[in-house]
């Protein structure tokens, strides 16, 4: 394990809109607000054509080869996630939503594109005095967590 030790900064409560891309709209939020790093969570409605990365094709297998799932139709969700800077400075989203419709649910990773069905509700808490950031390492071929 590696850790660094942080503590809470601001809390924003976001409402997002009909049709904007979660991932996009948060990234820029934390540009526009000078975010660092945060934890999130959220919760509301993903439209049709909604894309999650649910796992990947083979389980030891390199390099990675992500399975795409596309949702049909509006899906319920809930969602929880980090967000830290990359080695050049920019903001990313990790998050994976929990996307549910006529009892049956599909879980993974928002990053190919969630898009708001109507409204999803975020609470983003800040994380201040950190030193984590995304770095990308091999040989998964990610950008991940560095404490």
């Amino acid at each position: 394990m590696k850790y660094s030790e942080a503590k809470q900064g601001r809390v924003f409560v976001l409402r997002l809109e009909n049709g904007e891309i979660v991932h996009e709209v948060i990234e820029q939020f934390a540009v526009d607000h000078h975010i660092e790093a945060a934890s999130l969570i959220i919760i509301g409605g993903a439209d049709d054509g909604s894309r999650i990365v649910v796992g990947p094709k083979e389980d030891r297998k390199l390099p990675l080869e992500p399975m795409e799932f596309t949702l049909e139709n509006a899906h319920e969700v809930t969602g929880t996630g980090t967000l830290f800077r990359d080695d050049e400075g920019t903001p990313l989203l990790h998050m994976h939503m929990a996307c549910g419709r006529s009892g049956k649910t599909s879980t993974g990773c928002i990053r190919p594109g969630v898009k708001v069905w109507h409204v999803m509700e975020v609470v983003l808490h800040e994380i201040v005095g950190s030193t984590a950031k995304r770095v990308h390492e091999e040989p998964l071929g990610l950008k991940l967590l560095r404490p």
